[in-house]
């Protein structure tokens, strides 16, 4: 018997494509079990999330398995060449090594990325109650999940944001501890500002202000994200009660001086400021930094701590893709013995 790995992901194929072949949460476990049905398929597990769909099977031959499947999942259409070019074929060892990098989260779109490993062992519950999984894919699902634990335990693979806006809300989440009665002020509409702004949202921000030259867009911006718009000439005022100011306006000039500051630093008790500079040109004076209680960031160092947490999640690759081998070594070991035997 042979382990096949048949699919296609988010790095293989396009939304349009992944769209076509996606098995809806409802039929995973019809959809492995009529697989099974197929000639020489004795065992399937489908797993089809946004960014991938992927058949794993046990077979009597690996290249006639392949065609049934294809033929299944083209649901009565012809599966032509093109299609053909979207997907992956992966045995034996190599299929199993695949399915232990999905589950750990190294395959993702966001490297390290947790939901995967739940969408995957609802897939494979699915299957199991459906009666189309046997001893082979019982026993790799189950090194497959023990794998993902020990990746998630034993690396720091999850740490460290690597977008600009995911890592000014870390940064601001170090120094007020968490967002939760937070508020934020956003000058400027542009889309790094409502990025960044959606992410300190969706961290518990208390409230958002949006200011901008023009009310009609600031009122829109607000909108989105439930906040308040504020008139670009009273946005000090606003100043003085907000814990983050999130600015890029396009501006030529700075647009937030010292003095600015300055003016509400006793109005806001000297509590910590963290501003987050993404215009290009810069928004934020520099010299704004150098007031105590105000922790200033600009692209450049917010570009700085992404790469520099970039690298440290592909060092934590290495060790994982160790774990993983050496996962796969002794499944590939076991199962030999038991064709021995």
């Amino acid at each position: 018997m042979n382990l096949l790995c048949l699919g296609l992901n988010h790095q293989t194929a396009p939304v349009d494509v992944r769209e076509r072949f996606a098995v809806s949460a409802e039929r995973l476990g019809e959809a492995s079990k009529e697989l099974t049905a197929r000639d020489g398929v004795s065992e399937v597990v489908v797993l089809s999330t946004c960014n991938r769909m992927e058949v794993y099977a046990v077979a009597e031959e690996v290249d006639s398995a392949e065609e049934s499947i294809k033929e299944y999942l083209a649901g009565g259409t012809v599966f032509t060449e093109d299609d053909s070019k979207h997907f992956y074929k992966k045995v034996e060892d190599d299929a199993a090594r695949h399915l232990c990098r999905v589950v750990s989260g190294l395959d993702s779109m966001v490297l390290g990325e947790t939901e995967i490993f739940g969408q995957v062992k609802q897939a494979y519950s699915k299957a199991l109650h459906a009666a189309a999984t046997g001893g082979v894919l019982n026993k790799l699902f189950q090194k497959s999940f023990t794998v993902g634990k020990k990746v998630r335990t034993q690396t720091t693979i999850q740490g460290g944001q690597t977008s600009v806006g995911s890592v000014a809300v870390d940064l601001a989440e170090k120094i007020f501890g968490h967002l939760k009665y937070s508020e934020v002020m956003v000058i400027g509409a542009g889309e790094m500002s409502y990025i960044t702004a959606q992410r300190m949202m969706e961290r518990g921000a208390k409230k958002i202000y949006v200011v901008n030259r023009s009310l009609a867009n600031a009122q829109k911006l607000a909108e989105e994200m439930g906040g308040e718009a504020v008139a670009f000439d009273d946005w000090e005022r606003v100043l003085a009660k907000v814990d983050v100011v999130v600015s890029s306006t396009g501006a030529s000039e700075p647009v937030v001086l010292p003095a600015h500051v300055e003016n509400v630093r006793a109005k806001r008790k000297y509590r910590p400021l963290f501003m987050i500079d993404i215009a290009m040109p810069r928004d934020i004076d520099p010299d704004v930094g150098k007031i105590e209680e105000v922790y200033l960031y600009d692209l450049d160092t917010l570009q700085e701590q992404a790469e520099e947490n970039r690298s440290k999640r592909q060092e934590q690759v290495r060790v994982c893709e160790q774990i993983i081998e050496e996962e796969v070594e002794k499944l590939s070991i076991n199962q030999r013995n038991e064709y021995t035997q």
